[in-house]
């Protein structure tokens, strides 16, 4: 990068700062696209006049509103929810509902803009959005749970519709709360269209959408690794996290003979030499969904692990490592410690989970290393093909929707390597691949509207 980009970088990232004040998530994720975005437009006149990368990192619209609800004891509660649809320059905004008490504007906004290129990169027609509320699912009851859903669908029903912006699920959203957020806008509406992603198969819902974030990551993970001739056969990997997406990661990496080692929730971490086969995690899927209970108890019911306490496992020794929790979990040091350690591919399967000063470490050290909007883009990729069932009425067989999600990551992943290549270098910068060819999409559509 020339003195005169890293002055217009510098001065574009002042400006998003200035705009977005306190919002550092937001700001995170604009710097870590746009680092190698400048270097890729210095050539490309049209970009620069149309301010393509400006009107991306600014939300087409954040809706914000109030949602009130009543526990089981009878007290009236309040919360705030948020709808950020950040770019539809390529199909209705698509993104999903996150319930947890650290829910912010600016968490939401770093999800929509990363939402953005990750749609982008499936291939499909969807624009980025997301949305959700400072409420906590943990603990309340299924009523408790239900009226909050109610209340929340009852503010956001008028801003969403199957080719406007269609919702999914996401931390503190699974099958349950689409159920009901369904159902709320539904009957206000009287209309069963798409509205929504990852709902039941008995009212629409597609076949391995829980599945498909983390088999996903998985499979970026091994295109990577077979790129360069190796597998995931027989490599110790970590993951963090204990839900659906880490669950599943799991699973399919026990399914391509890898051998998991760790799982963690916001307690701490799991640490099982012998590995977390099949039967094991089978348990942790029924301990965390139905008993919704803390990975802590795993070494009660297998004795010979280990819990962490307050600790991330990126620590213990591995091959792979598959970040499926939550933003900003894996730090400089972290990536420093894993680097160290031997690890030679990391696959996000959360969003953002690495910050700057890690993802620098991992491109600095050459190793293979997949960013979220790459590699976690198979749950969206799934929802985008339960939009198009929905759209036609049909239900695809599982083989199907299997096959189709193997050959969007690997179309993602081709995607990656076609524009994060350097000439007479083997290596591929999937970061910079993954950045380029998410805007080259939106930014070409946005040319061909205008200024609008």
């Amino acid at each position: 990068m020339t003195a005169t980009e890293h002055v217009n970088l510098a001065q574009f990232m002042e400006g998003v700062k200035r705009r977005n004040p306190g919002q550092v998530e937001f700001v995170q994720a604009v710097q870590e696209v746009a680092e190698d975005i400048f270097d890729y437009i210095q050539d490309k006149k049209a970009y620069h006049e149309y301010q393509i990368l400006r009107r991306i990192a600014e939300p087409d619209r954040v809706v914000s509103f109030r949602i009130c609800w009543e526990d089981d004891r009878g007290n009236i509660r309040v919360q705030r929810g948020w709808r950020v649809q950040n770019n539809n320059a390529i199909g209705p905004y698509k993104g999903g509902i996150r319930f947890h008490r650290d829910v912010n504007e600016s968490v939401l906004k770093f999800l929509a803009f990363e939402q953005t290129f990750k749609n982008s990169l499936t291939g499909l027609p969807m624009g980025g959005g997301k949305g959700g509320a400072n409420f906590n699912p943990k603990g309340k009851s299924d009523h408790e749970v239900m009226r909050f859903c109610q209340s929340f669908m009852t503010e956001l029903y008028r801003h969403v519709g199957s080719d406007t912006d269609v919702p999914a699920g996401d931390i503190g959203v699974g099958a349950r709360e689409i159920g009901y957020m369904f159902g709320q806008y539904k009957r206000i509406t009287n209309q069963f269209t798409g509205v929504l992603t990852g709902k039941g198969l008995e009212y629409g819902g597609s076949l391995i959408r829980s599945e498909a974030t983390g088999y996903g990551a998985v499979y970026f993970l091994q295109n990577m690794l077979a790129r360069v001739g190796d597998s995931i056969e027989g490599k110790s990997c970590v993951i963090s996290g204990s839900g659906n997406v880490a669950t599943h990661a799991a699973e399919k990496v026990n399914q391509l003979g890898g051998r998991v080692l760790t799982l963690s929730d916001s307690g701490g971490f799991i640490y099982d030499r012998e590995g977390i086969g099949e039967e094991k995690l089978n348990w942790v899927k029924e301990h965390k969904t139905r008993s919704r209970g803390r990975i802590a108890d795993y070494v009660k019911e297998f004795r010979h692990a280990e819990f962490h306490e307050g600790k991330r496992q990126w620590g213990v020794p591995c091959e792979l490592a598959l970040p499926c929790a939550t933003q900003n979990e894996l730090e400089g040091n972290d990536a420093k410690t894993l680097i160290e350690n031997g690890c030679v591919g990391i696959s996000e399967g959360a969003n953002m989970p690495t910050n700057l000063e890690g993802v620098h470490r991992f491109k600095d050290a050459g190793i293979l290393f997949a960013p979220g909007k790459a590699a976690n883009a198979g749950g969206v990729a799934v929802s985008g093909l339960e939009m198009s069932q929905n759209s036609a009425r049909i239900s695809w067989k599982e083989e199907e929707v299997q096959q189709l999600l193997v050959d969007i990551m690997r179309g993602i992943h081709d995607r990656c390597v076609e524009y994060g290549g350097t000439p007479g270098s083997e290596h591929i910068d999937y970061v910079r691949g993954a950045n380029i060819a998410g805007f080259i999409k939106v930014a070409d559509a946005m040319l061909a509207y205008g200024v609008v």
